[in-house]
């Protein structure tokens, strides 16, 4: 992957230890799959996800200390609060996607239900790395490059 590499014992340059912190672990990524397939409600989490209540109480907190979810009173009644994906939370769409692709590909699992575009019906393409032109990469194709030569051009003069 080129000549440069990162620094693997700082981490504080780096955006996954941060995700990590955040999504580290199993029950954060499945409330967060149940949120993305329209559950608000604690009791609905509980249900759905087969969760220790005090476990679900816990990660729901710290999805919303993290601006993953946000933590709202029901418009409908206010003593019922609702979990709701925040532009963070569903920023967070692209790794939940890729992630759930290479288990399936790799456990040989095929759902009955495949992810479409809600357009045309289309099932969605698998989550790739794309370089700027569209063109898909794969791992030998990267190569890290210190922020200030990002752009410039490679090879030869001016």
């Amino acid at each position: 992957m080129g000549e440069l590499r990162e620094e693997l014992r700082d981490i504080s340059d780096c955006g996954l230890p941060q995700a990590l912190e955040v999504m580290g672990e199993r029950w954060s990524f499945l409330i967060l799959r149940a949120a993305f397939n329209g559950f608000i409600h604690f009791e609905e989490f509980s249900s759905e996800l087969g969760i220790a209540r005090n476990i679900l109480s816990n990660r729901l907190s710290r999805l919303v200390e993290h601006g993953v979810l946000s933590r709202e009173p029901c418009a409908a009644d206010k003593r019922k609060i609702e979990y709701r994906l925040t532009e963070k939370g569903i920023d967070l769409l692209p790794a939940m996607l890729a992630l759930r692709q290479w288990g399936e590909k790799h456990r040989n699992i095929a759902s009955d239900l495949v992810l479409v575009d809600a357009q045309n019906g289309q099932p969605v393409a698998p989550i790739a790395i794309r370089a700027a032109d569209g063109r898909e990469l794969g791992w030998h194709d990267l190569a890290w490059a210190r922020r200030e030569d990002v752009g410039k051009a490679r090879g030869g003069c001016c």
